[in-house]
């Protein structure tokens, strides 16, 4: 599993919205620079986003994005999942059912259910609250 740089630069989008939040609706712009990150790229990552209930939008002067909830509410794999999609080491993990052919008696499957376990609980155990 590589993390692309759309999970890693949503992650950091919203921490800067975590960090920032007491400031109301935060600019791309403001983010992009303080971030290093393209104004354009991050428009990407925020139509992802704005598929979901993590952000409040507002247009206009001051207008901008914010948290739609508290930083202890996103956890730092829902928003890998987001942005990444399935985050599976193999991809016989990848569905609900492993349906290969060779789980039943494939000797290694253990190996990838234990390291694919720990990812997870890793990646769930953490949210915005404890980056910033």
């Amino acid at each position: 599993m590589k993390i692309s740089t759309k999970g890693r630069y949503a992650l950091r989008m919203l921490i800067d919205l975590a960090e920032n939040r007491d400031q109301g609706f935060v600019s791309l712009k403001d983010i992009a620079e303080r971030q290093s990150i393209s104004r354009k790229y991050l428009e990407q990552i925020v139509q992802l986003l704005n598929k979901t209930d993590m952000l409040k939008t507002s247009r206009g002067y001051n207008g901008g994005y914010m948290l739609a909830k508290d930083p202890s509410e996103y956890r730092v794999i829902d928003i890998l999942e987001l942005t990444e999609g399935n985050l599976a080491c193999v991809t016989c993990l990848e569905d609900e059912v492993n349906e290969c052919k060779r789980a039943g008696f494939c000797k290694s499957l253990k190996v990838w259910q234990g390291l694919d376990n720990v990812i997870r609980s890793y990646l769930s155990s953490i949210t915005l609250q404890d980056l910033i």
